[in-house]
């Protein structure tokens, strides 16, 4: 049974298994002749104190239960649980308390969570993180039965066995961490090898003794385990136990500055992460889902696009010259309702879907592609949340700097191109003169493009051209681009309707904040 007790006390909790009996302390053990299993588990600090923390009592109860065909037992990670005290796979009694049961597959077993309604996002996660046995840094995302991506929280519909959801790790780490079975196939190898070379010289070389002691030494560093904290392994005198560190105290209301800050060190902690082929299938077709996806996750996802579409190798961009230019495009959108960076990753997301749906990868150059990309991702930058037609009827410092034309998409294009100029973001660094010419005006039309007092004369170029186009015209694929980035800005209304609605509430509310607000009016 979990049982979390949240600040000001500490927390802990247990699991439960059908048919578990509980062990000694700090021991894992095996199947028993009744084919029942049990994991018993102890939390310590790094450096524990002679006073043990007792279990902690509370009135939220959370519990995962093992599934039919549950075999070996398996370590919790460090984010199981945000707790320092005793945990024991057992099975719970009534609390007298609402609980809400979920039934979900992960690792093709069937496992079932409960917790109050009370209980914390942040522990939710930890729950079925533990279940998963992933680690920190890795993506989790649940599915329902029709495939679609549910949200992760104390919100999450109880269901039925036969109504489970899936759990699945989307994006992980695939070259691991090395296990002490790891080592030991190694050292097999290394000690079959040094037979076999001493049977030819007689001697053993110096590399060989050298191998030797880095497979003694990965194995010293698997047994103290400080650096692979996140799987919760440590040795404490002799023993090994499951551990993870103290828990972090309720932070204070965090600025700008330092969300974005916390978003950067995340996105650049699971960068790295290989994103599963599901989940970049799913990135190319219009039903995707951005509600279910952190901020740190869209930007791991936008590097997805820039590198499948092979824009890395193609104009010789550096991957952290990229994560740069890419958290400082989320840095520029705004925290209002509609044109934010959510906003931008669905255009994204959507240009990057139509590229793939259309075959353009096949039709258009990878400038092109590369423009049309670049322009979504950039085309609301530092969007006010205020409209052209307020812009101008306020008089405001953007509609008198670009003369009442186009004013927030001329803005848009400039802060872009103010990002590009910086450096370390300048993605664009490594291309000629010529190139970056070209870049820049596509950018630019494409963008402005986006203003929808430009609207019908784009609209009914595009007609004209349509029965005869030609994707060699130079003006014909600039009209296409065009097209395509305004498509992809008004993109909503053709994803399901649990993704579109939300934004018809999202662009209300900017609407009516516009009615009471005024942005630099003069």
């Amino acid at each position: 049974m979990c049982r979390l007790r949240f600040p000001p006390q500490p927390r802990g909790f247990t699991a439960a298994c059908p048919g578990v009996s509980a062990g000694a302390p700090g021991q894992t053990e095996g199947r028993s002749a009744g084919g029942s299993q049990t994991l018993t588990v102890n939390r310590h600090k790094h450096r524990p104190s002679t006073h043990r923390q007792s279990l902690c009592l509370s009135h939220v109860s959370c519990r995962t239960s093992c599934g039919e065909g549950a075999a070996e037992p398996r370590p919790l990670p460090a984010g199981a649980g945000n707790c320092t005290s005793d945990h024991r796979l057992s099975r719970p009694t009534g609390s007298g308390m609402t609980t809400k049961i979920i039934h979900f597959k992960v690792n093709g077993k069937l496992e079932t969570a409960e917790f109050g309604s009370d209980v914390s996002a942040a522990d939710v996660k930890d729950l079925f993180r533990a279940a998963a046995e992933a680690g920190p840094h890795h993506i989790l995302k649940m599915y329902n039965r029709e495939g679609t991506v549910v949200k992760i929280s104390p919100r999450l519909e109880a269901n039925s066995r036969e109504s489970y959801y899936r759990l699945e790790v989307v994006a992980s780490d695939l070259q691991g961490v090395a296990t002490a079975s790891d080592l030991d196939n190694m050292e097999h190898r290394l000690h079959h090898l040094e037979s076999r070379v001493l049977q030819d010289v007689g001697t053993t070389p110096d590399i060989m003794s050298e191998l030797k002691s880095h497979v003694e030494s990965f194995r010293r560093k698997l047994e103290s385990v400080e650096h692979l904290s996140w799987i919760g392994l440590f040795k404490d005198d002799g023993d090994q136990h499951l551990a993870k560190s103290p828990p972090k105290p309720r932070t204070p209301q965090l600025n700008v500055q330092e969300e974005r800050q916390q978003v950067r060190r995340k996105f650049l902690n699971i960068s790295s992460l290989q994103v599963t082929e599901e989940v970049r299938e799913l990135l190319k077709t219009p039903i995707f889902d951005n509600w279910q996806w952190e901020e740190a996750e869209m930007l791991v996802l936008l590097q997805v696009m820039f590198t499948n579409l092979d824009f890395l190798t193609a104009f010789h961009i550096e991957l952290e010259v990229l994560q740069n230019f890419l958290f400082e495009v989320y840095c520029h959108y705004n925290n209002i309702p509609f044109h934010n960076f959510q906003h931008c990753f669905c255009v994204t997301q959507m240009m990057y879907g139509l590229i793939w749906l259309t075959d353009l990868r096949n039709k258009l150059g990878r400038t092109d592609l590369f423009i049309m990309l670049t322009s979504a991702l950039c085309h609301d930058l530092d969007h006010p949340g205020y409209n052209n037609v307020y812009q101008i009827n306020a008089q405001t410092d953007l509609a008198l700097r670009y003369n009442d034309i186009s004013p927030l998409e001329n803005h848009h294009c400039a802060v872009a191109f103010g990002i590009l100029a910086k450096p370390e973001c300048n993605i664009l660094k490594n291309l000629s003169s010529e190139q970056y010419k070209h870049i820049r005006g596509g950018m630019i039309k494409c963008i402005l493009a986006t203003d929808m007092a430009q609207h019908n004369e784009i609209l009914n170029r595009f007609r004209s051209i349509q029965s005869a186009f030609d994707f060699s015209n130079k003006e014909h694929k600039e009209v296409l681009m065009k097209i395509m980035v305004k498509v992809s800005d008004i993109s909503n209304e053709a994803r399901p309707m649990a993704v579109a609605a939300p934004w018809l509430d999202c662009l209300l509310q900017e609407f009516f904040n516009q009615v009471g607000g005024s942005p630099h009016r003069r």
